[in-house]
């Protein structure tokens, strides 16, 4: 492997090592007890969850899984390149658990997306349309969990990671509900590299976790202690609040979904002990769950080096160095335990994974010897759910610079998602999204 020598992002080591931070937020309205009206009786879905992995800053394509050896030096990069389970078909050398695994999942490499800046181009990523004209567009996952309706204590859709994805300016609109309204955005729930699991909704119940819930009696000492505290908000909100905190920790088999220490040591070990991977396992535990869509995050903010942020995928700077020592690594093992323990538990066929950023990096190095963004080639990986597995998937030109195939655009990444979901095109024509949006054939 190259060797970059000059530098170690020791403060990087995780990803891991990020302290939890707690913020204020609502349960979505949509988690009630009881289920909203289904509006279209679809067949049933070949995608019983999804688990959309958010590789939020966008990843270089040319230095993972669209490597192009022959380029010239200013394009190839400093990565070899392996061999894969399909003849022909390399990686960058910084991925070896995946390449040794790619006969489980498909590659698309002719992504595009119309949009060149993080938050613009991340509610193109998650909603497939553009931010304007409003409304906004709920993000896939809310299309999901609109149709699949609530049931039981769990949310139809939620998201791990530190917070609402982001860059130091801004939020991404398209992160929820979008013109379904707040009752659809996600359910928000944090995951620390040791696998201390905090739901920021519980936040108005100081120091209640899910695995510290013993009984209801608790529960509603807890609850009562805090109504006074409550009462200049009103009474109304203090119900609405009750009624959805109380469906969700007085289920014993809700709260177990988010405790990690019933995992043995072994699995935890297998997903790495950083922030990223525990999340991958939190979210297999809600698969088990039958909760119905699950976004993992891979960072709050895209920034990789800016104070206070998590070290995203925006490598503007330290490209080769962060992808060599934190980003790959962490991703190619926390990726492959999760398909590994999902196809163990016989979970792979009924839970479609997907795993993509916003947009790739220029092919090109630039004079800070790392790479900008670029909206015209990025990548995506697919598994389980109704996906035919080890197909690779269009092709880019000699420097990764745009497709040589059909270009993939995120219009049909959520109409592939949405459909092996079991959101038809009937259903979606209800809910009046993704309309001329199509379905990416080649991955079935």
């Amino acid at each position: 492997m190259f060797d970059i020598g000059s530098f170690r992002a020791s403060t990087c080591q995780g990803i891991g090592r990020l302290s939890v931070l707690k913020w204020g937020a609502s349960i979505p309205a949509g988690l009630m007890l009881g289920s909203p009206r289904v509006l279209h009786a679809a067949p049933a879905a070949k995608a019983k969850s999804v688990i959309f992995v958010w590789l939020w800053g966008a990843p270089s394509h040319i230095d993972t899984f669209d490597p192009k050896p022959k380029a010239p030096s200013q394009y190839r990069g400093p990565f070899a390149t392996i061999a894969t389970q399909q003849p022909g078909v390399h990686y960058s050398e910084l991925l070896p658990r995946l390449a040794a695994r790619s006969d489980r999942f498909s590659l698309i490499r002719s992504h595009v997306t119309s949009q060149p800046g993080h938050p613009d181009a991340g509610t193109v990523g998650l909603t497939g349309f553009e931010e304007r004209p409003e409304p906004v567009q709920p993000n896939f996952g809310a299309i999901v969990g609109k149709h699949r309706g609530h049931q039981g204590s769990l949310p139809p859709f939620a998201m791990i990671g530190r917070g609402i994805p982001r860059d130091v300016v801004r939020k991404i609109d398209g992160y929820g509900g979008g013109k379904f309204g707040k009752g659809a955005d996600p359910f928000m729930v944090s995951c620390a590299d040791d696998g201390t699991v905090e739901i920021p909704s519980l936040q108005l119940l100081e120091g209640l976790t899910p695995n510290r819930i013993s009984d209801r009696h608790e529960i509603r000492s807890r609850l009562d202690a805090t109504l006074r505290q409550l009462d200049r908000a009103g009474m109304s909100e203090w119900d609405r609040t009750y009624q959805r905190a109380y469906g969700l920790i007085a289920s014993p088999q809700s709260r177990a979904a988010f405790d990690l220490t019933q995992e043995s040591q072994a699995t935890r070990d297998s997903y790495g002990q950083t922030t990223f991977g525990q999340s991958c396992l939190l979210a297999r535990r809600l698969v088990e769950a039958e909760v119905p869509y699950i976004q993992v995050n891979w960072s709050e903010y895209v920034e990789c080096m800016t104070p206070n942020c998590d070290f995203g995928w925006d490598t503007h700077i330290y490209n080769f160095e962060l992808l060599q020592d934190t980003h790959c690594p962490i991703f190619d093992r926390a990726f492959s335990a999760l398909l590994d323990d999902l196809q163990s538990r016989g979970l792979l066929d009924s839970t479609l994974v997907v795993a993509m950023g916003e947009f790739g990096r220029s092919p090109r190095i630039t004079n800070r010897a790392a790479r900008d963004h670029w909206s015209r080639c990025y990548f995506s990986l697919w598994s389980g759910g109704g996906v035919q597995p080890g197909r690779v998937i269009g092709s880019s030109d000699k420097y990764a610079e745009d497709p040589l195939t059909t270009a993939i655009t995120p219009k049909m990444v959520g109409t592939t998602i949405c459909d092996l979901a079991g959101v038809d095109t009937q259903a979606r024509a209800e809910l009046k999204v993704l309309e001329g949006g199509t379905v990416i054939q080649e991955l079935l």
